[in-house]
């Protein structure tokens, strides 16, 4: 699992990279994080979670320098966080989070982007109850048994580690994310692949041709938009 998590990350920055989207994103992001709180990430957890993301996505230290600073300024814009869940072809379900300075225009490119790329878009909750919010931690190790006792030492609440072509995936529960990570740092861990709050599927579906075609166009819509953060689906190896 820790090659998936680290492939999505690498495929996201790929694709997203050549048109700095994932830039412009993150900055946001990181704007959010600091505004809230201390523009300082040695005292503003939520941001330094913020910044550590973005440099797994590849993301210049210019561009994450240029939104703490607008942070510090006197710009006093607002951005709001959304969730639309919805349907894509032969069974697959997503889940989008937005983070917007216009709820309104969210809300309608989202409706349009499933719409007339072969989805429907649902209700609040009719795809959230089968997805599980955890956090997600991935780094180079081989040792799964030592990490999760060592995660056990330090209170964390742990739903499982693997360990897989020399890769460890560590499962927390999503108010322990934090914890995990700062156990893993203090134990000499200092680089991390992935570290995410996710949307995990309770159950995937395969998809193959054409139904694998719309669904890649329909994420690819839903990803394209400027105020979409993340996207979350069931379907398997993509």
């Amino acid at each position: 699992m820790g090659r998936k998590w680290a492939n999505i990350v690498a495929k996201k920055t790929a694709k997203d990279g050549a048109t700095s989207k994932v830039y412009a994103k993150f900055g946001v992001e990181i704007y959010v994080a600091a505004k809230q709180g201390d523009p300082d990430p040695e005292t503003n957890s939520s941001l330094k979670f913020v910044i550590d993301r973005a440099k797994q996505a590849q993301v210049p230290k210019h561009v994450i320098d240029k939104a703490i600073d607008k942070a510090k300024g006197n710009t006093d814009e607002t951005f709001v966080e959304g969730r639309y869940e919805g349907f894509g072809p032969n069974g697959s379900m997503i889940i989008v989070d937005t983070l917007t300075s216009n709820v309104n225009r969210t809300a309608a490119n989202v409706r349009t982007a499933y719409g007339k790329n072969g989805g429907n878009m649902g209700a609040s909750g009719s795809v959230s109850y089968l997805f599980d919010k955890k956090g997600v931690i991935v780094f180079a190790g081989d040792d799964a048994d030592a990490i999760f006792e060592l995660l056990l030492e330090a209170d964390v609440e742990v739903d499982d580690v693997e360990a897989e072509e020399g890769s460890i995936t560590v499962y927390t529960a999503p108010t322990d994310l934090h914890k995990g990570i700062k156990a893993l740092r203090d134990s000499g861990i200092a680089e991390f692949q992935v570290t995410e709050l996710e949307m995990i599927p309770q159950s995937e579906v395969t998809l193959d041709g054409d139904d694998l075609e719309t669904f890649e166009k329909l994420i690819d819509a839903l990803e394209s938009d400027d105020d979409v953060q993340k996207v979350y689906h069931n379907v398997a190896d993509f």
